[in-house]
């Protein structure tokens, strides 16, 4: 498989990292996305990877009655990772939520048992996120943090419970990486990432996680992310994992559209005998002086949008929308509701090519209208954790006769 591509991306140094590689174009794409949607035995080509659903007041019945696993949820860039070959040589590649394919050179994976580090996986799927830690002032360190799998050396994982396809993960390529690391130490700082399992904790240490584990993270971090012990991989939304964020920072990723008001070309000139010859529709003009209406649109599936809403922009803020020197119009753009109920920027999603589906934006508010709040959380910890431990006591031994 060729490996010619046009351009590279390198991290910058911001607290969101940028994927580093080069860009699959074309023919090399259509065949890559060809070669995951075989491997995952699906027909759709889409991006494959399992998406969160926004967390409210019922859910917390649900960690109640089903074992959850909980981590933080990274500010970072969400990737799967492809392992294939060309030829004798392992390739990788990293796979964003645009499904756009960049070839990531200088990583090795090695397979257990080998000590001559060699051999390598192939067919191999697994799922993570970019971030920038910070390791010392001035100097980060860019990570890739696994939190599940899909396929690993062309066997099938999605059907098992989340422990043994992480379990499995960790065995057979994880711990070899780690022994190279070990080994090798000076070939580390070539790599363009270094591998961690992201740190998973039961669904009931939600006290430890705000108390210590937040507060020391080296990334930045907007919530929670409670994932199901026993459910398989799911393409697509995942009722079982539960994306919990503080009412305040709950969001949507919108379609912006902006829409400027018209003038009269009269009210822009004297009117001359030229003008009257003009038509109706060419003396009004467009003001592009004039801030326009910010309308938001969400997506309905089948490259259909509908406007949903409009985002409320002061005039100061229309001024620095305007000095960030970027395309406004058609952005994908991340918004979150005020105390009036009003869509509020937050920021470009340019990871993103679509703005939420729907259901997503009609789950986000309902988590905003029916908020969670960080100490109600905490309260009810104790009550996971009972219903945990009675799930999982071990059978009671018959008294001996």
């Amino acid at each position: 498989m060729a490996q010619t591509q046009p351009t590279r991306r390198a991290p910058h140094q911001s607290s969101v990292p940028e994927i580093p590689g080069f860009k699959a174009e074309g023919d090399l794409l259509r065949t890559l996305r060809r070669e995951v949607a075989d491997l995952l035995e699906r027909s759709n080509l889409s991006f494959p990877g399992a998406q969160p659903v926004s967390f409210c007041r019922r859910h917390i019945n649900e960690l109640k009655r089903d074992d959850y696993y909980l981590c933080e949820k990274s500010d970072g860039i969400r990737c799967l990772m492809y392992f294939t070959r060309d030829g004798d040589r392992e390739i990788h590649y990293l796979i964003d939520r645009k499904n756009d394919y960049y070839y990531v050179p200088d990583l090795h994976f090695p397979v257990p048992g080998d000590k001559t580090y060699q051999k390598f996986h192939t067919d191999t799927i697994i799922d993570g996120e970019l971030v920038l830690d910070t390791i010392a002032p001035g100097k980060r360190l860019l990570r890739y943090l696994v939190f599940d799998c899909l396929v690993i050396d062309r066997k099938p994982m999605r059907e098992r419970t989340l422990d043994k396809r992480l379990a499995y993960f960790r065995e057979f390529v994880y711990t070899p990486y780690k022994d190279l690391c070990r080994i090798y130490p000076g070939e580390v700082q070539y790599f363009p990432f270094q591998l961690e399992f992201k740190k998973m904790e039961f669904s009931y240490a939600i006290e430890l996680m705000f108390r210590d584990i937040l507060p020391k993270l080296p990334h930045g971090n907007d919530g929670l992310i409670f994932t199901c012990r026993t459910s398989p991989y799911t393409f697509g939304t995942d009722t079982k994992i539960l994306k919990w964020k503080p009412a305040e920072e709950n969001s949507v990723d919108f379609r912006l559209k902006l829409e400027f008001p018209t003038i009269s070309r009269a009210d822009l000139e004297p009117e001359s005998d030229e003008d009257d010859a003009e038509s109706d529709t060419e003396s009004v003009v467009v003001d592009y002086n004039s801030k326009p209406t910010f309308n938001l649109s969400v997506y309905h599936g089948d490259s259909t949008y509908e406007k949903f809403g409009v985002m409320y922009v002061t005039d100061e803020e229309w001024e620095n929308l305007k000095s960030l020197g970027q395309p406004l119009d058609e952005e994908i753009v991340e918004c979150r509701m005020d105390e009036q109920h009003r869509w509020k920027f937050m920021r470009f999603r340019k990871d993103k090519k679509d703005a939420n589906h729907i259901s997503t934006v009609n789950s986000v508010i309902e988590s905003i209208e029916d908020a969670v709040e960080q100490d109600e959380l905490v309260r009810n910890a104790w009550e996971i954790r009972d219903a945990w431990k009675k799930r999982n006591a071990p059978p009671q031994q018959t008294a001996a006769k």
